[in-house]
């Protein structure tokens, strides 16, 4: 029953993101969040690079990281880590970069 339960979280996850786009075979992944008032404002990239947090979901839409997909609140478009059954690898578990 766990498994069955852990199977419909991560149905329901992936169904809050409006988008899960293919990521490419040289796609980054992403390593620390930048943030500006506790608010995620940027991300930093496995090649060490720091995009806005703008720049990052145009990046993931063009196949450009991996592991994320785009959600949205309100008006506000985010990524969002894609539910594979592991928290340590969760955008909230990242470090916070300058």
């Amino acid at each position: 029953m766990n498994n069955e339960k852990s199977g419909l979280d991560a149905s329901f996850a992936r169904n809050t993101l409006d988008e899960i786009p293919t990521p490419s075979s040289d796609a980054k992944r992403i390593t620390g969040l930048v943030k500006s008032g506790g608010r995620v404002t940027g991300y930093q990239l496995s090649d060490n690079s720091i995009l806005s947090k703008e720049e990052c979901i145009d990046l993931a839409r063009r196949g450009g990281v991996q592991g994320v997909g785009v959600a949205h609140r309100g008006s506000t478009e985010y990524l969002k880590s894609i539910p594979d059954g592991t928290e340590d690898n969760n955008l909230g578990s990242l470090p916070t970069v300058k």
